[in-house]
């Protein structure tokens, strides 16, 4: 099922009264759920990007607080070049195994579709890919950091 359906799926769960949802196309089938009868996860220590949004990237918000993309980058400006955004809450991940090269490294060229990293989300690991081609000019982020919804991940020139 497409990560965009899948987005789709959970604006419509937050926007609306329900408590779960369940698609099935074929045999692959996602289901989305508020309530929760697990057990709490263990509080992770990181501290979330603003949800605030910036006229552009570098601006700064009348109130002096920094955009969204600073926040997520400690501050520091990116290089010119398309940034590639995380579509999902979840956790980073450079290499398909802690023993694996890492799939993408400073300086390497890639081709659209290559695949970046992956984030892993319920319990599911989604390929990022390169929508465009270029030479990857920066990794912001790093293996096994957890990122947020719209979070910049990549700088390809």
């Amino acid at each position: 099922m497409d990560l965009r359906k899948i987005k789709k799926l959970i604006d419509l769960l937050e926007e609306s009264n329900l408590t779960e949802i369940e698609i099935k196309e074929g045999e692959e089938s996602v289901r989305l759920s508020r309530a929760s009868t697990a057990a709490p996860m263990p509080v992770q220590h990181y501290v979330p990007a603003p949800i605030a949004q910036a006229h552009h990237e570098g601006a700064r918000h009348a109130t002096g607080m920094a955009s969204p993309t600073e926040a997520a980058t400690g501050g520091r400006a990116l290089p010119d070049g398309h940034v590639v955004r995380s579509p999902m809450v979840g956790t980073y991940y450079a290499s398909p195994n802690p023993e694996a090269a890492p799939f993408v490294k400073v300086g390497q060229t890639v081709k659209a579709g290559e695949t970046l990293g992956i984030i892993e989300a319920m319990k599911m690991f989604n390929p990022i890919e390169a929508d465009v081609s270029g030479t990857i000019l920066e990794i912001v982020v790093e293996n096994g950091q957890p990122v947020e919804f719209d979070e910049p991940m990549f700088v390809i020139g």
